[in-house]
């Protein structure tokens, strides 16, 4: 298991956050990640935009399209999340597409994750078999793992054959459908999140996420994993800040996580 992994395994009723880098103004990954920290997220996940984010909801799918409008360059994330790391004590996740990595370069991009003590991507698009056949080798030369989706039809020996390849956490996916938020967990969830916290053959962590958007959701899905990933409902809640009152970004991000939180 690695930092990100044992970082989640040690804590109960984690929160992580999904935001969109870049989104809703350029340059707004810095102050929303630190002002995330302060409110008492306990993990965040920095998505980086896609032209065509076909895994995602219409929230997220605007909110890539906007920072792509706003000039979107993936060195400028890493030059952002240098320039914050001395200030960041809890995990930060990437969560992006492996076409966008393809087209970087793999080796270079995981060197700047490496770099930035980023040991956990999640790529919704890298199949767990080309991974292992393909990329496995060059992903531990820099100590950074995919994490990779679960969902309620996925097998048991899938189930398995994925827990082999993690070592930072495996996402179950909450609902079959694209992210978005949904206004409470049905029943066929229910018997999912059972049957996931009935598994003993997990190495890793499990963080259940996509249709998650408010506290009674929250609490009711950290009982059967170590903790909930929120996105849409976040992005909708930041998308009229602007960078000229950053007093009131900080109230807004602190609202929303005590509406989940407290």
């Amino acid at each position: 298991m690695n930092k990100t992994g044992k970082y989640i395994a040690e804590r109960q009723n984690l929160l992580s956050i999904y935001f969109t880098a870049d989104y809703p103004y350029k340059g707004s990954t810095k102050d929303i990640i630190i002002a995330l920290q302060n409110a008492g997220a306990d993990l965040l996940e920095v998505g980086i935009p896609f032209s065509d984010p076909l895994a995602d909801g219409i929230v997220i799918q605007k909110s890539s399209y906007k920072a792509l409008e706003n000039g979107f360059l993936l060195d400028k994330l890493f030059d952002d999340l240098a320039a914050i790391k001395p200030q960041i004590t809890i995990p930060l996740v990437l969560m992006g597409y492996f076409n966008t990595v393809l087209a970087y370069d793999v080796e270079k991009f995981l060197k700047k994750c490496h770099s930035l003590g980023i040991d956990a991507i999640i790529f919704p698009d890298l199949p767990p078999a080309i991974y292992a056949s393909t990329y496995v080798d060059l992903f531990e030369k820099y100590d950074v793992c995919p994490v990779f989706l679960i969902t309620p039809q996925t097998a048991d020996d899938r189930i398995g054959y994925i827990n082999s390849l993690s070592k930072a956490f495996v996402y179950a996916v909450a609902d079959n459908s694209i992210t978005g938020a949904s206004a409470d967990l049905s029943d066929k969830q229910l018997t999912y999140f059972n049957k996931i916290r009935a598994i003993t053959l997990f190495d890793v962590p499990v963080m259940i996420g996509f249709g998650i958007s408010d506290k009674k959701a929250y609490e009711k899905a950290c009982n059967y994993a170590n903790g909930v990933i929120i996105g849409s409902a976040f992005i909708k809640s930041i998308e009229n800040i602007t960078q000229d009152n950053p007093q009131e970004t900080s109230k807004i991000i602190q609202d929303f996580i005590d509406s989940i939180k407290g």
